[in-house]
């Protein structure tokens, strides 16, 4: 009985521990959180992204993409596979974890038979007339903005933190970002994207996800520019994790040559 008692004790403790730090997370330790969420060593997946315009017509676009984490940095690269106008142009992204490091982007564009670097001027251009700014598919540091929790709330049944960054940059492109992220998986659900004007410009919705080798990935998500009345939806397909991609796999080289 007094082992019991013991053992009972120390649960309520933990417990108590567990909901005091619950409540006294800050906006900045939840994107952290997000930010630092385990997604594995690699990844490889189909990715099907779909374009529809304000009268409902269709682009479909079929992409191969890999993912690597380097440590202190990941890198990103994805292949288009059709429809024929946009066949074997591929796009690279190297994230860091360095604080005041930027992405650094590269676009190949077989027409022009050369890589170019996209420029910091440039990450406000949407890529490839998606929904999405080369920005947005980078990986923002949370040291880049200043986070507030706003509240809590359930989304979609989810227990949710609703957390607004504003950018410590000047004229960034985004006045302010207002994210919904779970409790529990530490993904972002629902991010509202506001202009330099502090308008509404455009919604990220994620619609389905899933836990695969133990990893919680995200599926299908919609990207909903309100302004232009233009969607981008995100689908993922046979998505395979820690299968060892070569460490030469993100190079221009590979750019050029394609899979």
């Amino acid at each position: 009985m007094k082992l019991t008692k013991i053992i009972m004790t120390l649960l309520v403790f933990a417990i108590g521990i567990t909901i005091h730090a619950q409540e006294n997370l800050t906006g900045q330790k939840i994107i952290e959180n997000v930010y630092y969420r385990e997604t594995g060593e690699d990844a490889t997946s189909e990715l099907t992204m779909t374009l529809i315009n304000s009268r409902g017509d269709e682009r479909v676009r079929e992409i191969k993409q890999y993912s690597k984490d380097f440590g202190k940095e990941e890198k990103s690269i994805m292949f288009f596979q059709a429809p024929a106008d946009v066949r074997n142009t591929s796009f690279m992204n190297w994230s860091y974890d360095e604080e005041g490091k930027d992405d650094d982007q590269w676009i190949y564009l077989p027409a022009l038979k050369k890589v170019k670097r996209i420029s910091s001027d440039s990450k406000s251009d949407y890529f490839m007339g998606s929904d999405f700014t080369y920005d947005d598919l980078g990986d923002r540091h949370p040291s880049e903005d200043t986070h507030k929790l706003l509240r809590e709330e359930k989304l979609n049944g989810e227990d949710c933190y609703v957390v607004e960054s504003i950018p410590k940059e000047e004229n960034y492109m985004y006045s302010k970002t207002v994210v919904w992220v779970s409790k529990d998986k530490w993904i972002g659900l629902k991010k509202e994207f506001y202009d330099e004007d502090g308008d509404h410009l455009k919604n990220l919705t994620v619609e389905k996800y899933d836990k695969i080798d133990g990893f919680w990935t995200i599926l299908h998500s919609v990207m909903h520019n309100i302004q232009k009345d233009h969607r981008t939806i995100m689908n993922l397909k046979d998505v395979k994790l820690n299968t060892g991609i070569d460490d030469n796999m993100f190079t221009e080289r590979m750019m050029k040559r394609g899979i």
